[in-house]
């Protein structure tokens, strides 16, 4: 019978020796070759912080940053096995902005060895990877109080800790073994301390050789993800992934979840022969006896379904220097699939200290959070604790493409499955065929004082008098009555927007021209407004002025206010504004009457077929 793997995540708050921790046991395991060991001892006397001896840590930190600034940058991986059994260990980095690396070592751990630096105690990191291995199903954890020889091996500076994260781990549903150790001089890493006799737990490896681990991913249904739409020529067509949990056999039935339809498995390919079976971690690809609708993203199930929604709550740690809004766009990867989606909702942020739930409209940078999330499309999901292969995702930024954040799904909400769209007899095309016009927005974006009010107002007039059905959405105006319990904060002018581009949508359905004048300062909420109606019927017009001569202008005394410091969050000054990279017109109004760049609207109108 082969050996088992357990796949240890070692975390903890920065230089608490992880990576020392992780280096010793592989010396004491007798897995350095002799070359490495060489090299070793070179590089100790070059980047070490042993004075005199072999510093472990540069086994496992091998980027030249990591040596240079003594911690973990990267999450490392490192492979040894005993009699007993073989192991990953994940080496993650400590410092709070590396803080998305150590969620990425934590989803496929089994265990979790948490240092604790014996002088300092626990700290804010601490918590932080407490919290977030409890709240990615690790539930046992080994407590390595390290450094015990920088406090004299003193038995009650371990109690006291022990204590303080007992208490710390109960809410959290954690199993904690404490382990008092030095990962330097090797006490209570792979053999008993001489000089903690007061200490009758096991060493860290007779401990992780003989924990039993539950794993029942093998006894679920079956679930895999499809990876890729097999079909080298006519006559073969497969579908390929790795098996999420469970067991799949030829004869089997299965179902794709989306589409509820399903068919019989008539083979499992793989490239070393046809297997008779497929268990959990297994590359496979299944050939089905008819023919029916699967595409990459799609999963296909056997046993009872997991659900599909485009309604979720989650639980979220935010990655990004800038924070997460309501009513932004990312893109959701879930699995094999990638889909638009917003944050309609954030319910409470966890208070790292004491892991209450307080009220939040943002998150910011390695905080946790739960949020409700609205997906352009139904996606195929079960719990996080059902599921990691299935309810775990990670959020995109749209426009640089940076991964922003990591959840966990928690269950579908449920006002998505009590509301529905109610099918009109009277569409979009029945009126605007009644006004004989195409609808449209009319997007005018820049900077306050630019010219914006002024040339949609012209613009409307110039419509209004060819006959043109339309109306005007104004920054200031909308602000009196539906935004006008917003502030100006980033948060809520992300908010502003969302609710400006979902009335435009509505006055498009309509069949009207609609104006909306309003600074919009973000590419990422133009982007949500333009997405929100069809294409063709969306115009992006930058009505570019200098801030210079914007503050000359000032019409409302805004940038005499916002220099004097009496007006905060002001674009242009202590707040943001993100130009257009390619509106459909560009308006520079240096130079050019109000009535000359509405003309101009006008003409690019017609051009583009919009009114005749």
């Amino acid at each position: 019978m082969a050996a088992s793997l357990l796949r240890v995540l070692t975390c903890g708050s920065v230089d608490d020796g992880k990576s020392t921790l992780i280096g010793r046991l592989l010396f004491e395991c007798g897995k350095i070759p002799d070359d490495v060991l060489h090299a070793l001892e070179r590089d100790s006397r070059r980047h070490g912080t042993v004075e005199g001896g072999v510093d472990y840590a540069l086994l496992v930190d091998g980027l030249a940053a990591e040596r240079e600034q003594g911690i973990t940058i990267d999450v490392a991986y490192r492979y040894f096995e005993t009699e007993r059994r073989r192991f990953i260990l994940v080496d993650s980095p400590g410092h709070e902005q590396y803080t998305r690396n150590m969620v990425t070592g934590a989803s496929n751990a089994d265990l979790a060895v948490l240092l604790v630096d014996a002088r300092k105690g626990l700290l804010v990191q601490t918590r932080r990877h407490a919290k977030i291995v409890s709240m990615l199903g690790i539930r046992q954890v080994v407590l390595a109080i390290n450094k015990m020889d920088l406090v004299n091996f003193d038995q009650g500076v371990f109690d006291a800790i022990s204590s303080d994260f007992a208490e710390l781990a109960e809410p959290l549903g954690l199993e904690v073994q404490p382990i008092p150790l030095s990962a330097l001089t090797g006490d209570n890493v792979t053999r008993p301390s001489p000089d903690m006799h007061w200490y009758h737990g096991p060493s860290l490896l007779a401990y992780l050789a003989g924990v039993e681990v539950a794993e029942d991913r093998h006894a679920r249904a079956f679930r895999m993800p499809v990876q890729w739409v097999n079909r080298p020529d006519a006559g073969f067509r497969g579908f390929s992934g790795t098996v999420a949990s469970g067991t799949i056999r030829p004869g089997m039935r299965v179902n794709n979840v989306l589409a509820r339809t399903s068919a019989t498995v008539s083979r499992i390919v793989t490239m070393d022969g046809d297997l008779p079976e497929a268990r959990h971690g297994d590359a496979i690809t299944l050939v089905l006896d008819r023919e029916i609708d699967v595409s990459r993203g799609d999963v296909l199930a056997a046993s009872g379904l997991p659900e599909a929604s485009d309604r979720l709550t989650a639980r979220v740690v935010w990655m990004d220097d800038t924070a997460l809004f309501r009513g932004r766009q990312y893109l959701f990867m879930l699995g094999c699939r990638t889909l638009s989606g917003t944050v309609t909702d954030i319910a409470h942020r966890i208070d790292i200290d004491t892991y209450a739930e307080l009220p939040a409209h943002e998150l910011h940078m390695n905080e946790i959070g739960e949020v409700s999330i609205e997906l352009a499309q139904p996606a195929v999901f079960e719990p996080y604790d059902v599921s990691p292969e299935l309810g775990g995702f990670i959020m995109i930024d749209r426009l640089t493409n940076a991964t922003v954040g990591a959840g966990i799904i928690d269950a579908a909400e449920h006002i998505a499955r009590d509301i529905h769209w109610h099918k009109l007899d009277v569409d979009k095309r029945a009126r605007s065929t009644m006004k004989s016009q195409k609808p449209a927005v009319l997007w005018f974006t820049g900077l306050s004082g630019a010219g914006k009010s002024t040339i949609a107002n012209l613009v409307e007039k110039r419509l209004h008098a060819e006959g043109r059905h339309t109306i005007i959405l104004d920054g200031d105006n909308v602000r009196h009555g539906l935004n006008r319990d917003l502030g100006f904060g980033e948060a809520d002018r992300v908010e502003n927007i969302r609710r400006v581009a979902e009335v435009a949508k509505l006055f498009v359905d309509a069949g009207l021209i609609v104006l909306v004048s309003f600074i919009s300062p973000y590419r990422a909420e133009r982007m949500l407004a333009r997405e929100r109606v069809e294409v063709g019927e969306f115009v992006e017009i930058h009505v570019d002025t200098p801030i210079e001569e914007c503050r000359r202008r000032d019409p409302k005394g805004l940038y005499a206010k916002a220099d004097a410091g009496q007006i905060r969050n002001f674009t242009g000054i202590d707040a943001p504004y993100e130009a257009p990279v390619d509106p459909e017109i560009y308006l520079p109004t240096i130079g050019a009457p109000p009535e000359v760049l509405a003309e101009r609207v006008v003409d690019e109108l017609k051009g583009r077929g919009l009114i005749a």
